[in-house]
Parts: structure tokens; C-alpha cells; sequence
């Protein structure tokens, strides 16, 4: 197995195996378990103001990169629930996106694409 998503899928599904987890794992619980941790995430940012939230130190900087690894981890075990190829769909919206946001259109402003 190359890809390192799926070998950290595979790894995921050993390790809620050996728990006996995956009774837990339906896609609308791993969903919700996202939202959860990607709100922990933005936890560590309330109330920073943008230079702030860019110049975090170290101890703040491990807990953010904790709660993005559990993000990670529970989009890839919703993925894999689900029979999604992560990479391929991250791709495809990639297409999707540069369609909707032409750079030429979308240099240096913030307008969602329905208001060009």
C-alpha cells in the first residue's frame, strides 16, 4: 500500500478493531465527531486577533496541531466508512474550484463566486 491516506485508513480500522469501535463508526457518528474536533480546533483561535492567530508559540502550536490530527483523523475514517477515495474527490473539487474562482476574477478578493 503507497498511499499514504489509505495506509492511515487501514491503520485507523486496526486500531477501532482492536477496541471492537467500529459498532461506534456509523458515517453520522464519525461526522459529528468532526464537527466536534474541527470546533476544538477553532477553540484555540477565538478571541486571537489575526496576528496573533499567525504567530503561535510552541505549547499552543502542539495543541492546534493535535486537535488538526484529529480532524484528520476522523475525515479519513468517515471517508473510508463511506467507500471515498479522499485524494480523488480533494482533486476533483480542486477542478470544481479553479472553475469557480478563475484567478484572474478572484486575485486578491474574497467574493464567493455567485458574486462575480
Amino acid at each position: 500500500m503507497n498511499d499514504p491516506i489509505q495506509q492511515l485508513a487501514q491503520d485507523l480500522d486496526e486500531f477501532a478493531q482492536a477496541r471492537d469501535w467500529q459498532q461506534f463508526h456509523s458515517p453520522k457518528n464519525l461526522a459529528s465527531a468532526l464537527t466536534v474536533e474541527a470546533s476544538e480546533l477553532l477553540e484555540h483561535f477565538q478571541w486571537l486577533t489575526e496576528e496573533q492567530s499567525r504567530h503561535l508559540d510552541a505549547d499552543k502550536r502542539q495543541a492546534v496541531a493535535f486537535e488538526m490530527a484529529d480532524v484528520l483523523l476522523y475525515l479519513v475514517q468517515l471517508s473510508s466508512a463511506l467507500n471515498i477515495d479522499l485524494m480523488d474527490a480533494a482533486r476533483r473539487k480542486m477542478v470544481i474550484n479553479a472553475q469557480r474562482y478563475p484567478a484572474e476574477q478572484s486575485r486578491g478578493n474574497s467574493k464567493k463566486h455567485s458574486e462575480f
